[in-house]
This record gives C-alpha cells, structure tokens and sequence, in this order.
C-alpha cells in the first residue's frame, strides 16, 4: 500500500510517498495543496492520504528546515529506489553524496561514476528522479555554472530558488556576488 502525505514549506506545498518502512516518491513544490494532489494522483492513483509514520515525520521535518534555509543533509532517510534502472541509482548515489551548499556538474557527475561521455544520460537520469530535493538533482548544474534543466512545478526558477536557499556555489571561485541570490536568465 502506498501512502501520501502532504505538507508546507517555505516555497510552497510538497508531498512525500512512501511504502512499508521506505519513502518512494517526492512531490517537489506546488503553488498550492490542490496541484500538488492532482499531481500526486497521476503518478500514484492507488495512494491515499495517511498520517505519516515516524521516519516519515523525521523526512518532513528535515526537508522542512532545509527549505527554510537550515543546513541539512538529507542521505541518512531510508528511500527504495529499487524501480529505478541501475544507471539512474548510480547517478542518484552521486547526487545524494552532494552536501547542502554545494554543486557538480552533469559531466563531474559521469566521470564519478566511471562514463565520462554521459552528461546528457546523467541529465536525463535526473530528470527521471522519484525522490527530488532528498536526492539533490538540484546540486547539479550544467557545465559553466549554468542551470541545466529541473522538471518540477517553476522549472528552473525553482532549482535556483532551492540553491540560492541552500547558499550553494556554483563555481569554486569567489565572486563579489556571492550574497546576491541566483536568478534565472531573463526570457
């Protein structure tokens, strides 16, 4: 049985889904609590709404605080990504080795785990990512510090507000506009 769960954070509505002792999904920002169920209930029409369990609580809290601007890591909760294909678990693997604050590049990511041809594949994997903001697909970027894509609710807007939360650099040169928050290019 799948459950669901939905919650506030400081950039707006997200759900978490889990089965047994394990969290399955990860519903990324909505503007409200009714998107955020319409798109829960396309990707998981059997799930219902439950009172998340403990370790489910602990996952809330964390994303939470991290969404509020709280340094937090969040490798240690229990996730299954045992649905995924093997190259996608070994591109979240890196991305969830990735500490709050900082970025790789969907290259540095391929040479990490030993393709170093596959930044599109890597860009690709991401996007497939059941469990975004606990697997970090937000820390990777595209190569020059740009933003490469992010496939939730605000497309790129919201990765950037998720690093700019997260103070995360996106490049290991200091810069004079280090304190300004990042900001999707003009269309």
């Amino acid at each position: 049985m799948q459950n669901i769960c939905l919650f506030t954070t400081a950039i707006g509505s997200c759900a978490l889904v889990w089965q047994g002792d394990r969290i399955i999904a990860a519903q990324l920002p909505e503007r409200d609590e009714d998107a955020a169920r319409r798109r829960l209930a396309k990707r998981f029409p059997e799930a219902a709404e439950a009172e998340p369990p403990a370790f489910v609580r602990q996952a809330i809290d964390d994303v939470v605080a991290l969404l509020a601007g709280e340094r937090r890591d969040l490798a240690h909760l229990p996730i299954d990504l045992s649905a995924t294909p093997e190259f996608n678990r070994r591109v979240y693997a890196v991305a969830l080795a990735i500490p709050p604050g900082e970025t790789l590049t969907y290259g540095e990511v391929a040479a990490r785990i030993g393709e170093p041809g596959a930044a599109r594949a890597v860009g690709v994997a991401l996007g497939q990512n059941p469990i975004p903001i606990i697997v970090p697909c937000h820390r990777v970027l595209a190569a020059g510090g740009k933003t490469g894509g992010f496939s939730a609710d605000g497309g790129v807007e919201t990765k950037l507000k998720i690093l700019t939360i997260e103070k995360a650099r996106t490049s290991a040169e200091p810069s004079l506009f280090d304190a300004l928050p990042l900001q999707a290019r003009q269309r």
